[in-house]
């Protein structure tokens, strides 16, 4: 059923394109400039570590904007933030272009991740307020394919912007993509938070539900499964390209196979809950994925403490990835069901969530299938006792917050 009946929403193809495209553009700002690392030390004099740390403290800006934007976004509406956040990433990009020196660029970096959260959590909002019913799990699960192309085709365009212009011209690049979503939010996307289902207490009253939210059993159990399963993702991001160049011999274009091809699975994953969340609720689809994705990281440790293979370690991650792909559209269609009524605050905390673990475990997998595998195994468990915690087998309804 829909929620409300505006132009938008009798076109929802034009609302879903636009807020995937809102939610595409932090993994792109994230990865895009990667290939420019080595020329970006050179021309700002930093070292490897500290270029890095650009990346960080943009992922840092985008938890941070997430938990403070959807919050307020319950009592002001949508698109009053969403307007300036767009035109504030954009600003942003260019500020990032001109930077004359890298600690600019931390700082730029920082606050450009904060104004990109507001696409982010915002996209996940707006989609719970237009939406109910069987189109919202098929909706998220549009969403979450955009969301996973982003980080396969970042590196790629990347390269080729890095090539042709240099490291400035991928922020360019953004801030014309930062002016081109803003365009589109400000013709396409209406306010979908109408004033009487607005939070009607004081701004520090709102930031409480974020509290009643997480005191919660259910929905904070199935924020962290989301959180450890895409924790497990970040894992495999850090670590495949030295697993599969370093230890097997790859080449930089046959491991691009080899991760697109995993991508890929992950997009199937996706294509298989859409379709399937309208027979089955997405929280026993979540404990499938969960417990595919877990097998997967077992086989995987299991070849490692023998002879690991190249095919098997391919196939093992493709089966977690399958899994972890199908966890993340359940997961938001689960959190922002439970949490409709303050659906700003319920995305900061399932978003947020997801990115922090992320940052966090990146690094931990080194360079082995050994020690990748373990760190997997162990982030994928912990996704499945917090499943356990969330109680799945219980039917998914929607909280009453103030």
């Amino acid at each position: 059923m829909e929620l409300t009946e505006t132009a938008t929403v009798r076109r929802p193809i034009v609302l879903i394109g636009i807020l995937s495209g809102l939610t595409a553009v932090a993994p792109f700002a994230i990865d895009m400039y990667v290939p420019g690392f080595p020329e970006l030390g050179r021309d700002l004099g930093a070292e490897s570590s500290v270029v890095q740390l650009s990346m960080s403290l943009f992922l840092i800006g985008l938890v941070v904007g997430q938990l403070v934007i959807g919050p307020i976004s319950d009592r002001l509406g949508r698109r009053r933030l969403l307007l300036p956040g767009t035109a504030l990433f954009a600003v942003l990009s260019v500020v990032c272009a001109l930077v004359p020196s890298m600690p600019l660029l931390l700082a730029g970096r920082f606050l450009q991740g904060c104004a990109g959260a507001a696409g982010t959590v915002l996209a996940r909002a707006v989609l719970t307020d237009r939406f109910a019913g069987p189109r919202l799990p098929f909706y998220f699960s549009i969403q979450s394919m955009i969301l996973g192309i982003a980080p396969i085709l970042g590196p790629m365009v990347g390269g080729l912007i890095v090539t042709a212009g240099g490291w400035r011209a991928v922020f360019w690049v953004l801030a014309v993509l930062g002016v081109g979503l803003f365009i589109a939010v400000l013709l396409q996307v209406s306010e979908s938070l109408p004033p009487e289902r607005r939070a009607t207490s004081g701004m520090a009253k709102t930031f409480t539900t974020m509290g009643a939210l997480l005191r919660d059993r259910s929905f904070t159990g199935y924020v962290l499964t989301l959180a450890f399963a895409a924790g497990a993702m970040f894992i495999y991001i850090g670590s495949s390209t030295f697993v599969f160049q370093d230890t097997f011999g790859l080449s930089a274009a046959q491991y691009g196979l080899v991760f697109a091809s995993n991508a890929g699975v992950m997009l199937i994953a996706n294509v298989v809950f859409g379709i399937t969340s309208k027979r089955v609720p997405p929280s026993r689809l979540l404990a499938g994925y969960i417990t595919v994705g877990l097998l997967g990281a077992l086989a995987l440790a299991i070849q490692a403490t023998t002879a690991p293979t190249f095919a098997g370690t391919w196939i093992s991650l493709a089966v977690v990835l399958f899994g972890v792909g199908g966890a993340f559209p359940s997961v938001t269609t689960i959190a922002q069901t439970i949490g409709r009524s303050r659906a700003g605050t319920a995305a900061a905390l399932s978003g947020s969530g997801s990115y922090l673990f992320g940052a966090v475990t990146s690094p931990l997998g080194g360079g082995t299938v050994g020690t990748m595998s373990v760190f997997m195994l162990a982030a994928l468990a912990l996704a499945a006792v917090s499943l356990l915690f969330a109680r799945p087998w219980q039917p998914v309804v929607e909280r009453t917050l103030a």
